[in-house]
């Protein structure tokens, strides 16, 4: 599978999953080319106009150009398309008021619904909230136990009107755990660049999706899991293909409807393909970044707080070095490149995005005997200025402590359809039901999101009485303020668990992909790589009451 080159997760060496806009005016048809023109594969295209808006003649412009027009996100000037034509960027491109033109490579299986952005979403001026209590596999639940959650629920379990958007494989629609929380309204499939909200098109057939959401909001329904945030709504935004490529024309169009449809939150356990980082000093991969910031702000000017995961590749985001793993796609096409701090990772460094590190439960040897301070999960990225907050990912080599059996890996929610190495089943009213445990920084996110979800359904009202919503550099405030500070460790294993291929290993040998160490910079309230430190949903909702 290809979500293995990147989703924040890495599990392949012990057996279980690797998964390392205004209202957009949408178009589906524009007339064709008489022209003769070269032919090529059917490739995707993200045109970027010079002006955040487009032109009346896109359509046309496009037909011209041997293209045909996919989706115009009029509130952004981006349009999506699609082309044989070996010349359609070229002939684009000649166009002035066109900034650039660049493959988004991937070719769509999933027809576009022709489903309308509507962006009036009532919510009430006080929201709702209510206890949660844990479920029947809340035992193997360390990760919920490290950062309070079961403490937090007896307060609140949050509200049904907060909405997580999971930007992912997309989740799966049947799931007995999800169903009772699944924003149905809300869900929508962006593979093909526009939204399609057929529940066939979202519903995920690779797992990782349905894994992150479970995290966020598992339900409290006395079976499972429970999630960090049971009472509230997920949506799922397939942003993917099946083979887990996240291409950038699919998550501009996931932060436009998560932004149209003013959700609270979304959670993106990704990179955007197929470039680990973008650098803005090449003009192609500049376009795809620059399309990408667009949306993602356009998402954060309604309301939204984008939350992502940091990477698995152990490298110092704020000082890049060296790539060897992109471009991803094709296959095989990846060269080795020397990047500077003009390439990043999107979506983890647009602005506003909040990045989470990721532990495991082992606790860390620091010099302040503090037992809230764990370690940094080997594979974890991190970085000064990137790195916001860090959350339990797992860490099968190094963190395994007393909480984290079994394989000190995450537990969540998954299809019954799917594969996956290590699972556990439960049989319920609805039939058998499955969970899976991985690992990655894709799973320290949607912990960040779920406390995200808490803070917004316990004190929104109180920061915005008129419509119950909290603006996303608020919510980021205070998921930052109450998270419990972690300082670099004095001390590094010296070995890795008992039982694992890292058993005779030290942690220094989990080396940057440069081939560098691993290094922590900063102090005990802020440093590369915990941020501001480990999140805490008790604290995080009971922050204003000063409980």
């Amino acid at each position: 599978m290809q979500l293995v080159h990147k989703i924040a997760t890495s599990l392949a060496a012990v057996g279980a999953l690797v998964l390392a806009g205004a209202q957009p005016a949408l178009s589906n048809s524009s007339p064709s080319s008489s022209t003769a023109a070269a032919t090529g594969e059917n490739t995707t295209y993200i045109v970027l106009y010079n002006q955040k808006s487009l032109p009346a003649d896109l359509s046309a412009r496009v037909g011209r150009a041997d293209g045909t027009l996919v989706a115009g996100y009029d509130a952004i000037g981006v349009a999506i398309a699609r082309s044989t034509s070996t010349s359609f960027a070229t002939q684009m491109r000649s166009d002035g008021r066109v900034s650039g033109v660049a493959a988004s490579r991937a070719i769509a299986s999933v027809a576009p619904s022709g489903a309308q952005m509507s962006d009036s979403h009532d919510q009430p001026s006080e929201l709702p909230n209510s206890p949660a209590t844990p479920d029947s596999l809340a035992a193997l639940q360390w990760d919920m136990r490290q950062i309070s959650a079961p403490q937090a629920h007896a307060i609140t379990g949050g509200s049904p009107s907060v909405v997580v958007g999971d930007i992912d494989t997309g989740l799966d629609k049947d799931h007995p755990d999800l169903q009772q929380n699944i924003d149905f309204a809300r869900s929508a499939s962006c593979e093909s660049g526009v939204p399609n909200q057929d529940p066939a098109a979202w519903d995920d057939h690779h797992g990782h999706g349905t894994h992150t959401a479970g995290t966020i909001a598992a339900a409290d329904n006395g079976f499972g899991i429970t999630g960090v945030a049971p009472n509230v709504k997920v949506a799922g935004i397939k942003a993917s293909n099946d083979d887990g490529y996240f291409f950038s024309h699919m998550v501009v169009c996931a932060f436009m409807w998560a932004g149209s449809q003013q959700m609270d939150v979304t959670n993106n356990s990704y990179y955007m393909d197929p470039y680990l980082y973008n650098c803005r000093n090449n003009a192609d991969q500049r376009v795809l970044w620059k399309a990408t910031q667009r949306a993602a702000l356009y998402a954060q000017n309604q309301g939204v707080l984008h939350v992502a995961a940091q990477g698995n590749d152990s490298d110092d985001r704020a000082h890049p070095t060296f790539d060897d793993s992109s471009p991803n796609f094709p296959p095989d096409a990846a060269t080795e490149r020397d990047i500077t701090n003009a390439c990043v990772v999107v979506p983890l460094e647009l602005p506003g995005v909040v990045g989470v590190t990721s532990v495991g439960n082992t606790r860390q040897v620091d010099g302040d005997d503090d037992p809230n301070d764990y370690l940094k999960a080997y594979y974890s990225a991190y970085g000064v200025g990137v790195a916001e907050v860090t959350a339990p990912g797992g860490d099968f080599f190094y963190g395994r402590g007393t909480e984290g059996q079994p394989f000190g890996l995450i537990l969540s929610t998954w299809p019954s359809d799917a594969p996956c190495g290590r699972s556990v089943k439960e049989d319920t009213a609805a039939g058998s039901t499955t969970y899976c445990y991985a690992q990655g920084t894709s799973m320290a996110a949607p912990h960040a999101s779920g406390v995200a979800a808490l803070i917004i359904s316990r004190y929104g009202d109180l920061d915005n009485p008129q419509n119950g919503k909290m603006r996303p550099g608020s919510v980021a405030a205070y998921l930052q303020q109450t998270a419990d500070s972690q300082p670099c460790p004095t001390e590094l294993p010296l070995t890795g668990a008992p039982g694992s291929s890292r058993a005779t290993r030290p942690y220094a040998t989990a080396l940057r992909p440069d081939g560098q160490v691993q290094e922590c910079q900063g102090g005990a309230g802020y440093n590369s790589w915990y941020g501001n430190g480990q999140i805490n949903a008790l604290k995080a909702v009971t922050h204003r009451s000063g409980q």
